[in-house]
């Protein structure tokens, strides 16, 4: 299968092994690719933790339609629309663990839409819900929020029914 890989001289398309999947894993044709800063940082020679260096198979979130299911996952199916996080992305098939696997919601939602999202939304969702506790009728502040995720920061914390969210940026034309 065809993947975007960091080569030699920047990144390149070349033919890699169609992955196999795990118990715990799902295996998507990839329709369409995000392209964040880590991606970014990535093809320019960076890591992202252990991710990064010749040969790696560019791409952490992806979306698709399901190939395949691994043993213990129960709630995809082949056919089912989603969108991924994870490594090696931009191929024409990428594996994430069901837990990095999220249902595109109705068939109002393009693939180049719902793959903006599930970086951010796992990010923030630990961050607002799972480590920052938020309960309904708080009040929250969000520095940064003219950056994407911190945008999403804000938007959970109002649809958590926060009472007040409020947002800083030092950047005028983003605020």
């Amino acid at each position: 299968m065809k993947a975007v890989i960091i080569g030699a001289n920047g990144l390149e398309v070349t033919d890699v092994a169609k992955p196999e999947i795990k118990d715990s894993e799902v295996l998507t044709k990839v329709a369409t690719c995000g392209l964040n800063r880590a991606d970014v940082l990535m093809a320019g020679g960076a890591f992202h933790g252990a991710q990064g260096g010749s040969g790696t198979v560019m791409g952490m979130e992806w979306a698709g339609e399901v190939e395949a299911v691994g043993s213990s996952v129960t709630n995809f199916v082949p056919g089912d629309r989603v969108m991924c996080t994870g490594t090696a992305g931009y191929a024409e098939y990428a594996v994430s663990d069901y837990g990095r696997t999220m249902k595109i919601p109705g068939n109002n939602m393009s693939y180049e839409q719902a793959v903006t999202l599930p970086i951010a939304l796992h990010t923030m969702h630990n961050a607002v819900v799972t480590q920052g506790r938020l309960q309904k009728g708080e009040n929250v502040l969000v520095q940064w929020a003219s950056l994407g995720v911190w945008i999403m920061a804000m938007q959970i914390a109002k649809h958590m029914g926060a009472n007040q969210v409020f947002g800083t940026s030092t950047n005028d034309t983003r605020r």
